[in-house]
């Protein structure tokens, strides 16, 4: 599972590379999706599950559906955080994520902050967070193509299909053609 994990963490990594700081920030969805808010998202996400609910708290973010920080706090980067800020804490934070990954067993138990106070094993927060990051990764996937048309999971070894520009609209255009003939019924 932390290979999956791992996998995920580089690709945030290589959807910022070569993008400016206003491509990084800037929202590319009605809901202000930005790429160096799912980064700042991510590590809030990693402090909570693999530091505080194990009794290891670790400087993160803080998740605004897991605290008092204003809605979204932890899905955009003010101008005052610098991208080096949030990928320093990132890879500080998942330094210490897998650190607790290797010194509990996944069956020990940690609580989550709340009214009920919910156990819930490593193991459990491990695969939350495998998900979790993954899917984010996916949004970052796509607000990188928003921004600049690259594509896939790393730069080299792309899951792509092979393909310039053209083939690209060609296979574009053949999908915008099946969705109107199936919209007219």
């Amino acid at each position: 599972m932390r290979l999956y994990l791992q996998d995920a963490r580089d690709v945030f990594l290589w959807k910022l590379e070569g993008l400016s700081e206003y491509d990084i920030r800037r929202p590319l969805t009605p809901t202000g999706t930005n790429l160096l808010g799912l980064v700042k998202h991510v590590t809030g996400a990693e402090g909570f599950y693999f530091g505080g609910v194990f009794g290891r708290p670790v400087d993160a973010p803080e998740l605004w559906i897991a605290g008092d920080a204003e809605p979204d706090a932890d899905l955009w980067a003010t101008a005052d955080e610098t991208r080096d800020g949030i990928v320093a804490q990132y890879r500080r934070v998942w330094a210490h994520s897998d650190e607790t990954i290797e010194a509990l067993d996944l069956d020990t138990t940690g609580r989550l902050p709340g009214g009920e106070g919910r156990e819930i094993t490593l193991h459990r927060a491990l695969v939350h967070m495998v998900a979790e990051t993954q899917r984010h990764a996916g949004h970052a996937d796509v607000v990188r193509e928003l921004i600049d048309g690259a594509t896939g999971q790393r730069e080299k070894g792309r899951n792509m299909a092979p393909g310039d520009a053209a083939r690209w609209a060609d296979h574009r255009a053949r999908v915008e053609r099946a969705a109107r003939e199936a919209a007219a019924g």
